[in-house]
């Protein structure tokens, strides 16, 4: 059984940096595109930031780039989201998706291109 299990939220003052865990199990997802979201109050899903396979092409929603950063290490089947420069608007429920294969770039950013969630974490950035 496959599971994603977040950690490393929690409430930051802005300008502050957290990091974010993605720790996966019942498979490996070392060439799976895997991916952060985020769910902010009253507001939709959104992509946060993806990376094709591990090592490979990156992808960052706009809101974020040059700010957050996602990796992941293989040995621990672990996905991050290391996030600085952290702003209110950045306060959301942030979630890992995992989808074993490749995306193309253009599906990245696709919530439903993802067979496996996270349960969430949530962030708090206050002003």
């Amino acid at each position: 059984q496959v599971q994603l299990v977040e950690s490393g939220g929690g409430l930051v003052q802005a300008g502050g940096s957290l990091r974010l865990s993605c720790a996966a199990s019942g498979r490996t997802f070392s060439g799976a595109a895997m991916a952060w979201f985020r769910q902010g109050p009253g507001k939709e899903r959104e992509f946060v930031a993806a990376e094709r396979w591990s090592g490979g092409s990156t992808l960052y929603a706009d809101s974020v780039k040059g700010r957050f950063t996602i990796s992941r290490d293989n040995t621990k089947n672990t996905l991050y989201l290391q996030m600085n420069s952290l702003k209110p608007e950045d306060t959301a429920v942030y979630y890992c998706a995992a989808r074993p294969g490749i995306l193309t770039m253009q599906m990245l950013g696709r919530a439903y291109e993802y067979d496996y969630w996270g349960q969430g974490t949530q962030v708090t950035v206050s002003s």
